[in-house]
């Protein structure tokens, strides 16, 4: 029987409104909620804001307010952000909500009355950034690692928690659960941390320097160091002790944070749990930085980026699908618009927007909009291996899913997307539906296309949750019948046969890079039409392509293959070439034979559909036209507007 789930984002500190990085961090706990929703009924997802502290009292005295109320506007930010990302959170806490100041006075109590707090005297080096001290050791050039300030010293008397007595546990601990912090390279940084002897927390602020945060309940004129605050809100957030959510879901607790919050996180909380007899949770789940113009997102750099702003410009599920697809999860990624419209145009525009359109618009045309039976005699026939293709997906998908390597399952599902639309280039149904003797055939090709967008509807439910109500919406499901659990996705012809279509739509339209252009030239918020061109190459790299005038001797088709047609060429040699080409929904063979063509002749020889191609045609493909299958593409064979001897090299 599946396991309950629990998944937490860290608070988010309120000295600032929301960036890219919350953004990310938190879709992420989105995602991989909506996946374990696929799999059980039980998941509970947790997400709020990090509300007391020095630097809440200095950004309220810089904007002339109060702690209070500037909490509640910082935080109202996070909370109104959430739903315009289709974040599906079950609880968002707030540090002052004072149920939770409740469990941090009665933890603290707890660990006080043991015996693991004590009260000393403390001269150190303290970061206002950070509000903690620092040892010599943990300084970069006697600078915050984090602020590149230099730490004030201070000297105070405060209460102290006795990490150093449970060193070697967590060390134990962590080598008897070597996925307890992942990925590894995080567990080793931990590890590292440890090797150095392990200073006690200081858990305590006096009042007489800052009074905004939980007064300690064994003395009332200090208040809770932020961290021991901030990090028992996973605890509080399910009602302990008396609560039924905390039995149900602590023990499957996972945590994700960015790398900046491993230390507290990998080394405090776990700690701080066995000290209060609670215990330690199931995974720290790592992630990397979103880099702007190759550094660390920061206010005071002006690099930050705004979630909103990218998701009113090119669409949600667009903007979390980048966040999945471009980072690799533990490590840094960069971000760059180039890049966001670049995915969207080939991943979503071009092959999953491409081929939901075409699937669909064939069911319409050939079917009316009905989907047709098939015949698993005649799938086996054609060779279609939609179930086979469809379980190794998935098998791929939910084991990177459930590891957090949400680039690697996008990857599987995307795998698919290709395989389906290599199976229209091979099956060509257009050409199937002119002969009433190949019904059956054109009914399991496109059976079995509209069953695999089916699947894919539910692989893709948690990173683009809108998109795939979407695609099952026009694939006949009523928004009160989705059906995004897994065993359900699983379930080989799903899609019931007689089922109306609505008519196609288009998933995600191509979208151009705005360009800055003289006032002269283009009209302001115009956007500027943008051709879309590979990466450069050298005069070298051009060298090595061998392109040449070849004459057409014979064309003839391949079996079982109706885009290709197999090609015989004078590249003016010994013995005629034999070449590949998809281009036998655009030219007859006749239409082919005599013409002088351009190839790329030294492309290493591969077979294709069982015939030897020695050569590459080059032709152009345009979207100026609508064509049968409703890919919105044309091709033309380059050729040469005046005979030339065959052989002759394109200079």
């Amino acid at each position: 029987m599946p396991q309950p789930f629990y998944i937490t984002t860290p608070i988010y500190y309120v000295n600032a409104k929301p960036h890219l990085g919350h953004a990310y961090t938190t879709i992420c706990a989105d995602v991989i909620n909506r996946y374990h929703r696929m799999v059980t009924d039980e998941t509970f997802f947790l997400t709020g804001t990090d509300e007391h502290g020095d630097k809440i009292m200095r950004a309220a005295k810089k904007e002339n307010t109060t702690p209070r109320a500037y909490v509640d506007k910082i935080s109202a930010l996070f909370r109104e952000l959430w739903p315009q990302m289709n974040i599906s959170n079950d609880y968002f806490i707030r540090t002052t909500d004072p149920a939770h100041g409740n469990v941090v006075q009665m933890i603290l109590q707890r660990i006080y009355d043991q015996g693991d707090i004590y009260f000393s005297e403390y001269e150190g080096k303290y970061c206002f950034g950070c509000e903690r001290f620092y040892a010599d050791r943990e300084l970069v050039d006697g600078k915050c690692p984090d602020h590149q300030t230099a730490p004030e010293t201070i000297k105070e008397s405060n209460y102290f928690f006795k990490m150093g007595q449970y060193q070697q546990w967590l060390i134990d601990h962590i080598r008897q659960h070597p996925d307890m912090i992942r990925p590894e390279r995080y567990r080793n940084e931990v590890l590292a941390f440890l090797r150095e002897p392990l200073d006690d927390l200081c858990i305590s602020r006096p009042k007489s320097r800052i009074k905004w945060g939980i007064t300690l309940p064994f003395d009332k004129d200090y208040v809770t160091y932020v961290w021991f605050d901030a990090l028992l809100n996973y605890v509080s957030a399910l009602g302990y002790p008396e609560d039924a959510r905390f039995d149900k879901f602590w023990p499957v607790v996972q945590h994700i944070v960015a790398k900046d919050i491993l230390k507290p996180h990998g080394i405090y909380w776990p700690i701080m749990l066995k000290a209060a007899g609670l215990p330690v949770y199931r995974h720290l789940n790592v992630h990397g930085y979103w880099n702007v113009a190759q550094s660390k997102m920061s206010k005071s750099l002006g690099n930050v980026v705004e979630p909103l702003q990218l998701k009113n410009v090119y669409g949600l599920d667009a903007f979390r699908f980048f966040l999945m697809r471009e980072m690799v999860f533990g490590l840094d990624a960069n971000f760059n618009e180039e890049a966001l419209v670049q995915r969207i145009n080939s991943d979503l525009a071009n092959d999953l927007g491409n081929l939901f359109s075409r699937v669909i618009t064939m069911a319409h045309k050939y079917f009316k909009g009905v989907v047709p039976q098939s015949d698993p005699a005649i799938e086996a026939e054609l060779s279609l291996g939609m179930p086979e293709r469809i379980g190794r997906a998935i098998e791929t998908y939910t084991q990177e899913m459930a590891g957090f390597a949400f680039h690697k399952a996008l990857s599987a599902v995307w795998e698919l997307i290709n395989q389906m639309n290599k199976i229209i280039d091979v099956t060509a149904p257009w050409e199937l539906a002119k002969a009433k003797s190949s019904l059956p055939q054109l009914q399991a090709v496109i059976y079995n296309l509209l069953e695999g967008l089916r699947v894919i509807s539910g692989l893709i439910y948690p990173i683009m949750p809108d998109t795939a109500a979407t695609m099952q919406k026009h694939l006949g499901y009523a928004p009160d019948q989705p059906f995004f659990k897994i065993e359900t996705i699983k379930t080989w012809k799903h899609l019931a046969p007689g089922t109306q279509l609505p008519k196609s739509t288009t998933l995600f339209p191509r979208v151009e890079m705005p360009k800055a252009a003289a006032p002269s030239e283009t009209a302001p918020g115009a956007i500027v039409p943008k051709i879309e061109l590979k990466p450069e190459i050298t005069l070298e790299d051009f060298a090595r392509v061998d392109l040449r005038v070849a004459t057409v001797l014979k064309v003839e088709p391949i079996a079982r293959a109706q885009r290709l047609l197999k090609l015989e060429i004078d590249l003016g040699e010994p013995e005629a070439r034999s070449l590949v080409a998809g281009i036998a929904e655009h030219y007859t063979p006749d239409e082919l034979i005599g013409k002088q063509v351009i190839v790329v002749a030294n492309l290493k020889p591969a077979k294709l559909m069982g015939v030897l191609s020695k050569g590459m045609l080059l032709a152009a493909s345009s979207d100026s036209s609508d064509s049968s299958d409703g890919s919105q593409k044309q091709t033309v064979a380059l050729t040469v507007d005046r005979p030339m001897p065959p052989g002759s090299p394109i200079k």
